[in-house]
């Protein structure tokens, strides 16, 4: 009498409990809101991403939501174009020496007081001409890092729509012999698709 007086008021609890758990679960799910991992699909999402890097360095990164990467971008067309003013100074400098030279004069600033060279006119003109061939790699240079912001732009846009889902993925699974009841040490690899 007594365990049964004990059994029935624990059944009870016990089934309370599971209804309170379920109200729990019911509230619960219906206030999480499912957003979708990556971004629907939208075609034209990777023309408007190069569109806008094309038309300001940058802007496409900061479409794509890629804002640390704006720096990167900017120190890169920075780093160009500041090699090439610097070889751009560095030719003036030798091309007027040059220039002096040919002209008859002898104060330039790469002769000394007494009018002598310190620096031959050939080499004037080789650092010209080693000046001017740097003045354009570093046009080129910055004009690849230009495309390359674009084309980075362009990519990141197009992985952005790339789906990758929980279906997409590898588990691992034991495998379990129902015939003796035992577990293989076997491992399976599924993919759900």
């Amino acid at each position: 009498m007594k365990i049964r007086s004990f059994i029935l008021p624990l059944l009870l609890l016990f089934t309370l409990q599971l209804t309170a758990q379920e109200d729990t679960l019911a509230i619960a799910a219906d206030e999480v809101v499912q957003e979708p991992a990556y971004r629907p699909y939208d075609p034209l999402s990777p023309a408007r991403a190069a569109f806008y890097s094309a038309v300001l360095p940058g802007l496409g990164q900061a479409y794509n939501g890629k804002y640390w990467k704006i720096p990167i971008v900017y120190t890169a067309l920075g780093v160009g174009v500041y090699f090439y003013r610097e070889n751009d100074r560095q030719y003036d400098r030798y091309r007027s020496a040059y220039k002096s030279r040919i002209a008859g004069k002898t104060d330039d600033e790469f002769s000394n007081e007494n009018g002598q060279p310190i620096v031959s006119t050939n080499a004037l003109i080789e650092a010209q001409r080693f000046y001017q061939r740097n003045k354009e790699i570093s046009v080129l240079v910055t004009v690849g890092l230009y495309a390359l912001n674009i084309i980075d732009a362009n990519v990141d846009a197009h992985l952005q729509q790339f789906n990758v889902s929980e279906d997409l993925s590898l588990r691992p699974s034991l495998d379990y012999d129902r015939f003796s009841g035992t577990a293989g040490y076997g491992l399976t690899l599924n993919f759900n698709f």
